[in-house]
């Protein structure tokens, strides 16, 4: 039971992240590859509003929430937009250089010390005991509902809303979208915001749950595999991507060693990439263009 409820958390976690991948992805057609840089700013924002302006939990975490949105935002309008129109390579390339700025900027301003989060904030991380013994802490329990309500709300804005239609009609067909009057930058800003929220949330989270180092930008890096396998342009697909590494993941810690776990993840893309390279929810099409 303990091997499940320690796979459903993993997998959680890897959804927060992973579905930032898939937004960009979808929408700019742009992989971005210092999503775990964004994820650690989001733990780093959250330390630092804890430490100087509240210690409540709450208001901590949603003042961290719009610091990682502004992010975002500010890394689209003055770095990403200019890679408009430009190769997918140099994009790629452009993420490569941003997530090894982001690394220096948390070394130069917090030093590579731990930090533990929630003692600023006045909060413990308790454990709670669920059916035959299994254990989950508060912050694992936090992950799960996170990623569901996070999730849920995608799935319905971008279904049912105004910006979600048009973010998906900019991703499919960006001509036919400028023509209709839609203005692509926003929307392509508007993807950056949202992937740095929910990846900047699982930071804060992760932070929470465990520890707050920079070595932590580690997780994004293992979560690009999750995208790739459940198909990198299909949101639906991380979810049972996040499951399928998670399981490949926590089974390599109890059956293996700590350290096989960290390989477990890239061998299951290798598997998938040999027997279905465009993911399991991911199209032929998306893999020819990448």
């Amino acid at each position: 039971m303990q091997i499940i409820v320690n796979t459903v958390v993993l997998a959680s976690l890897y959804s927060l992240i992973g579905c930032g991948f898939v937004l960009i992805y979808r929408a700019s057609r742009v992989v971005n590859l210092a999503q775990g840089e964004l994820m650690a700013m989001g733990g780093y924002f959250l330390f630092t509003v804890a430490m100087g302006l509240f210690k409540e939990p709450i208001p901590s975490f949603l003042v961290a929430s719009v610091f990682s949105v502004g992010l975002g935002f500010i890394i689209y309008f003055f770095l990403m937009r200019f890679m408009a129109g430009e190769s997918v390579f140099a994009a790629i390339l452009s993420t490569i250089a941003l997530g090894i700025l982001l690394r220096g900027l948390i070394t130069l301003i917090w030093t590579s010390q731990l930090w533990h989060p929630l003692e600023k904030m006045g909060i413990t991380n308790a454990s709670h005991t669920l059916v035959k013994d299994a254990v989950i802490s508060t912050f694992g329990i936090v992950t799960v509902l996170s990623a569901f309500f996070i999730y849920l709300a995608l799935f319905l804005c971008l279904k049912f809303t105004r910006w979600g239609l048009r973010m998906q009609a900019v991703g499919e067909n960006p001509l036919l979208a400028s023509r209709r009057g839609i203005k692509l930058h926003n929307y392509y800003a508007l993807s950056w915001g949202v992937a740095a929220f929910t990846g900047g949330f699982a930071g804060m989270i992760q932070s929470c749950d465990a520890i707050l180092e920079p070595g932590m930008v580690a997780i994004g890096l293992k979560t690009f595999p999750v995208v790739l396998v459940g198909g990198l342009d299909s949101l639906a697909g991380v979810i049972p991507g996040a499951f399928v590494v998670a399981i490949a993941e926590v089974i390599a810690i109890n059956y293996i060693s700590p350290q096989a776990s960290e390989a477990a993840p890239f061998v299951v893309l290798l598997i998938m990439l040999l027997i279905r390279p465009w993911g399991l929810f991911g199209t032929k099409e998306e893999l020819e263009r990448v």
